[in-house]
């Protein structure tokens, strides 16, 4: 009788999954993508997404060149893209700690937003009952968001 694996994390198994078709696309990892906006800041990742990785074949024992990675960038934002492209291989590089990639290609596409999930509306009502018991809170301003915050948790 097979023993039953250990639960695994939802991470874990979404890379596996995952894996085949980032390597198809050329990233040898999933991080580049899915860690975009931590390696070249939230303004560059709001107008710039990855979409694949060109590497080029090494001949014959020469040493292999640096990467082309090609972006996605929306249009009106292509030429601040290309402007600031040294900073956005010296972020990947270092990301990556080496040498990997050396010139970026643009491609302009409009983006793939991801739909952000709406904000829970909090019960005004419960945050007053939260309020009320947060009398040694001074500054009024920080007691109402801790309110908003229990009442968010008691909610939840």
């Amino acid at each position: 009788m097979n023993k039953p694996r250990p639960p695994r994390a939802l991470s874990v198994l979404a890379n596996e999954f995952l894996a085949d078709t980032f390597k198809k696309q050329g990233f040898a990892s999933t991080e580049l993508v899915t860690r975009w906006p931590d390696i070249v800041g939230g303004e560059i990742a709001a107008h710039a997404q990855p979409i694949k990785i060109q590497w080029q074949r090494a001949h014959d024992g020469e040493p292999t060149e640096p990467a082309t990675l090609v972006l996605r960038v929306e249009g009106p934002a292509a030429i601040e893209i290309q402007h600031q492209s040294s900073v956005i291989l010296e972020r990947i590089n270092r990301f990556f700690g080496w040498q990997a990639v050396g010139r970026l290609a643009l491609r302009q596409a409009p983006l793939k937003r991801h739909a952000r999930p709406a904000r829970p509306q909090i019960d005004p009502a419960a945050t007053a009952r939260v309020a009320a018991t947060l009398d040694a809170v001074v500054d009024e301003d920080l007691r109402m968001a801790l309110a908003r915050l229990g009442a968010a948790v008691k909610k939840g």
